[in-house]
């Protein structure tokens, strides 16, 4: 009699990151980038004078938020809008040593320049341009093979808290260019909205959980069973005074039992958090002998702006 195997031990899985890029997408992902770099060398070759390299080191889907934060102050940030996708925009961030290196070889310079510790100026910005709107052209002629893709630049910004398009919770592929010319090394970052790319990263098996047919019966009893789940979840509902200012003295005279008059008054309604956020407003009140609230209304949602 044979001893067992030791089982797999579990892995933990974060379902707000989940895991998208396979093998398969990244021979595949690969494949597109390596049309890229071949096209982009072969135009900045003639347009910067000299020698080339360009490699393809790195590729994740992170967050917007975390990948603005990993931009460097100044930038060189340029906002891409994908076309008839309800406004989802992408980021290209052209890095220091390169943009300095474009604007230096675009005016007439031949050797190694000095790197800008500044942002680029409304002239340098246009040079630039140029070459990201090149490297746009031929990202959307790679991945028109897979999803629709057609882009148009929308805006210029210098510092990353000021570069925006998409919330900071929502997924971006990212990937790094390493560029070198005549041994001057620097990288370009691009940012490509998750959801702008769902075809290309929807499996065989979410497919076909989506397309799966039945009876009506096995619908709805399906639909039943789902409702209940959800029904049944526990969310953290709490309610909150507003923010109010007290004396120090006072604070330092209170004990056990005390009271502390907060100046609120009794019908001042109250703020309500579902989940840590900000949902409706309340007045107090009560249920036989339990403490209660009524809903009166919601909050504007901080996901609404206007770009007024």
């Amino acid at each position: 009699m044979t001893a067992p195997k030791a089982s797999r031990p579990p892995e933990k899985y974060d379902f707000a990151k989940p895991r998208r890029l396979t093998r398969d997408r990244m021979r595949t992902i690969g494949a597109i980038h390596e049309r890229v770099m071949r096209g982009f060398e072969a135009w900045l070759f003639s347009r910067v004078r000299g020698q080339i390299e360009i490699d393809f080191p790195q590729v994740d889907v992170v967050s917007f938020g975390e990948f603005t934060a990993q931009l460097p102050t100044p930038c060189a940030a340029y906002t891409f809008e994908v076309l008839e996708t309800g406004g989802q925009q992408g980021v290209v961030e052209v890095g220091a040593d390169f943009s300095t290196l474009l604007v230096d070889r675009f005016f007439g310079g031949a050797g190694e320049p000095q790197k800008i510790e500044r942002a680029l100026s409304p002239i340098e910005r246009l040079a630039v341009r140029l070459v990201v709107e090149r490297l746009l052209s031929l990202l959307a002629d790679a991945w028109r093979d897979y999803v629709p893709f057609e882009t148009a630049l929308r805006s210029f910004e210098s510092l990353p808290i000021m570069v925006r398009g998409l919330n900071k919770e929502e997924p971006v592929l990212v990937s790094i260019l390493a560029i070198v010319v005549d041994g001057f090394a620097s990288e370009v970052r691009i940012a490509i909205p998750l959801n702008v790319l769902g075809d290309f990263f929807t499996t065989r098996e979410t497919r076909r959980v989506s397309e799966m047919a039945g009876t009506d019966e096995e619908r709805v009893h399906a639909r039943v069973i789902t409702e209940t789940a959800i029904r049944s979840t526990n969310v953290e509902v709490s309610a909150r005074l507003p923010e109010f200012t007290a004396p120090i003295r006072s604070l330092l005279e209170l004990t056990a039992g005390a009271v502390l008059p907060t100046g609120i008054p009794i019908n001042t309604p109250l703020d309500v958090t579902v989940a840590g956020a900000n949902r409706f407003h309340a007045v107090p009140g009560r249920i036989g002998p339990r403490l209660a609230i009524r809903l009166v209304d919601a909050p504007p949602s901080p996901l609404v702006h206007a770009d007024h």
